[in-house]
């Protein structure tokens, strides 16, 4: 499963190169975090992970780290990235000539 969000106003240069602007009249736009830390981004290919964990039950089968989207989700996520996303920076190649982030190869 792969979660796209921003956090930050970027009117300016990531909606479309400033185009489309946010429409602050759907706030709040909210979001929380407990206790996060973000070193490295991990890459999930066939339900296994480019990170090392150090903890067993993180690699287990039943976690839903491991479980990748059936055909139901899958075509549950497009319709969400075709309805709601705006920007994907992993098509935006102009930001990135240099080549897109490695998260984006997956």
């Amino acid at each position: 499963m792969r979660i796209y969000s921003s956090l930050w106003n970027a009117d300016d240069w990531a909606t479309r190169g400033g185009l489309v602007k946010t429409d602050w009249s759907k706030a709040p736009f909210t979001a929380s975090y407990r206790n996060f830390n973000a070193n490295n981004a991990c890459i999930w290919n066939s339900g296994k992970s480019s990170c090392k964990s150090s903890s067993k039950s993180s690699t287990s089968s039943a976690s839903w780290l491991s479980q990748e989207l059936d055909s139901t989700g899958q075509q549950r996520l497009r319709w969400v990235q075709k309805n709601y996303m705006i920007y994907n920076y992993c098509s935006d190649k102009k930001r990135f000539p240099q080549g897109l982030p490695l998260e984006c190869t997956h």
